[in-house]
């Protein structure tokens, strides 16, 4: 729009400038004619009254004062010339008739006998202003020539220059207003335009297949504006249908796994069940003297088996239905000493650099983080290692609390460590691999995160970072 008005202000004072000089042209050239005519008028009425008879040479006689007079009124410079193009009389005071008089050029004189209407005006432009000569023949009542007019005439483009310049001014105050005005204008347009499209980035930005997103309920005056914001709520309710989608399929694959894992873990039991109940069976005697004590071998075997699947059906429940979270204000470091208790193991250290740190947790859950952690720990020391070592610490840090688990096991192969937290994952010889899938669940629940670092042959190091209670 800007460049549009700056256009256009170039163009119409461009246009301006050559319209008042064609006036300026047009108005001096038919100036000068209507000067001509009306001196020529005044000569014939000279010449019809004269006494002096009508002849090239009495000229001078005739207009000796008349001359003065018709400069006067029409307030114009005149000479006469003779024929030939020499100077007879002249309407200057200080001009005297000699005969270094410039004559009229022989190519002017051509020119005028040449026309029909016996005239020619010469233009010349001396240092920057056009010069006018109009030479015209003077006759007598029979219309024979008796000498030469020449009228010279200064074009001052004085009063059209002032007038120009006033236009300019005027049209640069016009065109400067509407420049303010289309500033002014564009900026509010913009900021309009652009906070609609601010809004619609933020919440493209924002859109996400994991979340519920919101779709814009702005009304904007541009069409192609509106064109976009129910393009993109069209696309977040299929969006939103597909997330669906996409959660039901995951979350029908993922049970099909895990119903898989769960008929393979309870049928390893099973076999040995199975296995030991036909033994008793094909062996049985009332009369073995050792009957009591095979019994008692059966029944232990039996037990084993059956508390490994209560093990699993325990894990599997405790994944498919977490218990509701009963949040509390709690000292994080008590709670963890707590938890360790429970262990029996005198490589286990703790430490922590504050005596208490509040946030808001649910108790059970934290020691169920604390003791899933510490033992994945023991386990991934092996046994015939010598010196074993196990530090749990707690510290707060940036808000939030650190739990950090720290062993020096064997480390973790690293086409493994991808997998640590999915809920079917073990690399254990028994158990399900829910227990790091459970917790992570539990932390992501407080906006919490775990990670862990690895080294094979040195350890691994879990970090849970949870926030602090608002206080």
């Amino acid at each position: 729009m800007i460049v549009l008005i700056l256009v256009a202000s170039v163009l119409m004072a461009s246009i301006s400038i050559i319209q008042f000089k064609n006036e300026a042209r047009g108005y001096h050239q038919e100036r000068l004619e209507r000067k001509e005519t009306a001196i020529k008028e005044h000569i014939n009425y000279v010449l019809s009254n004269t006494t002096y008879p009508l002849t090239e040479n009495n000229l001078p006689l005739i207009f000796k004062d008349e001359i003065h007079e018709l400069a006067d009124i029409h307030n114009l410079n005149l000479n006469i010339y003779n024929l030939k193009g020499k100077l007879l009389i002249s309407s200057k005071a200080s001009f005297s008739v000699d005969s270094v008089s410039p004559p009229i050029p022989n190519y002017i004189l051509k020119l005028v006998q040449s026309s029909i209407e016996k005239r020619y005006v010469d233009v010349k432009s001396v240092d920057g202003i056009k010069n006018r000569s109009s030479f015209s023949q003077i006759k007598d009542d029979k219309f024979k020539p008796l000498g030469i007019l020449n009228l010279p005439y200064v074009d001052d483009d004085d009063y059209y220059e002032e007038e120009l310049r006033a236009f300019l001014i005027r049209l640069s105050q016009v065109y400067s207003f509407m420049l303010i005005v289309a500033f002014a204008l564009a900026y509010f347009l913009a900021s309009y335009i652009t906070k609609s499209l601010k809004t619609i980035s933020d919440k493209i930005n924002e859109t996400s297949l994991n979340q519920k997103n919101e779709k814009i309920v702005i009304e904007a005056n541009s069409r192609e504006i509106n064109s976009l914001i129910n393009a993109y709520n069209a696309m977040v309710d299929k969006l939103e249908e597909s997330a669906t989608m996409l959660a039901q399929s995951e979350r029908e694959q993922a049970w099909r796994e895990m119903a898989k894992q769960v008929a393979h873990e309870i049928k390893n039991p099973l076999t040995p069940m199975r296995l030991t109940v036909q033994s008793f069976q094909r062996k049985f005697d009332a009369e073995d003297p050792n009957l009591k004590q095979k019994l008692d071998d059966y029944t232990k075997t039996l037990i084993q088996q059956i508390d490994t699947m209560s093990s699993v059906a325990s894990a599997f429940s405790n994944f498919a239905s977490m218990p509701a979270q009963q949040n509390e204000s709690l000292n994080v470091v008590d709670v963890v000493e707590l938890a360790l208790d429970i262990f029996n193991e005198d490589f286990i250290q703790f430490e922590s650099n504050k005596e208490e740190i509040i946030a808001k947790l649910d108790r059970t859950q934290l020691i169920r983080i604390i003791t899933n952690l510490v033992k994945n720990a023991i386990q991934s020391i092996p046994e015939n290692q010598e010196f074993k070592r196990v530090l749990v610490s707690v510290k707060e840090e940036n808000e939030h609390v650190l739990i950090q688990v720290e062993d020096n096991g064997t480390g973790i192969e690293f086409e493994n460590r991808e997998h640590v937290f999915e809920p079917k994952f073990t690399t254990k010889t028994s158990g399900m691999g829910l227990g790091l899938g459970i917790i992570k669940n539990i932390i992501e629940n407080y906006k919490g995160t775990i990670t862990f670092e690895t080294e094979l042959g040195k350890g691994t190091t879990f970090t849970v970072s949870i926030p602090l209670i608002e206080k």
